[in-house]
């Protein structure tokens, strides 16, 4: 008995000091992006996929991560346009055969009343931004991370998609596109 414990006592200090972070890879085919534009007369809304990414938490708390939006697969939900889609990856908005993916990297995230605020840096047009959104974080039945947001804003404008917007162009009357559009993203990773 004497000799089994010394091995007992080794396990348990290494459990009890083994790494709290974990490293979980997006499942691509479970992750969405939807988003939602808006104009005086209306709104167009539809998906583009996320084709790769990663989280990483510390303690169950999301430390570090990122996920590439494949703007290739720019797709309009609310209508059947071909057209609409084009432009859409056009030099007018996202201009999509010099720029063909966004990428979003985590830099921190911390809890406020029950929720994860994700703050990290968004690039577009390689241009980059510091955002945040609010984002309900939690593991589902198969142990997989689930990051859901809440739907946020962004401003094109910062990123340099002027067509019809008024930062841009002063005389546009009602025939402009508002320059904020809404995100809302869905990220499913199993754990590595």
């Amino acid at each position: 008995m004497k000799k089994v414990l010394p091995f007992i006592a080794v396990a348990l200090l290494l459990v009890a000091f083994t790494p709290a972070k974990k490293t979980y890879k997006t499942v691509t085919e479970k992750s969405t992006l939807e988003w939602k534009g808006h104009k005086p007369t209306g709104e167009h809304f539809g998906t583009v996929q996320i084709s790769e990414g990663m989280l990483q938490t510390n303690n169950g708390q999301i430390v570090t991560g990122n996920f590439t939006m494949d703007l290739k697969t720019i797709k309009v939900l609310d209508s059947e346009s071909p057209r609409l889609e084009k432009h859409l990856k056009s030099a007018d908005f996202f201009e999509v055969e010099a720029f063909p993916t966004a990428n979003f990297v985590v830099s921190k995230s911390n809890v406020v009343d029950g929720k994860t605020k994700i703050t990290g840096f968004l690039t577009i047009k390689g241009i980059t931004k510091e955002i945040n959104f609010m984002a309900q974080v939690s593991h589902n039945e198969a142990g997989q991370l689930v990051l859901e947001s809440d739907s946020f804003k962004v401003n094109r404008a910062d990123y340099n998609v002027k067509y019809k917007s008024k930062t841009f162009y002063a005389n546009l009357a009602d025939k402009f596109i508002y320059d904020e559009f809404e995100i809302k993203v869905k990220v499913v990773s199993s754990p590595e």
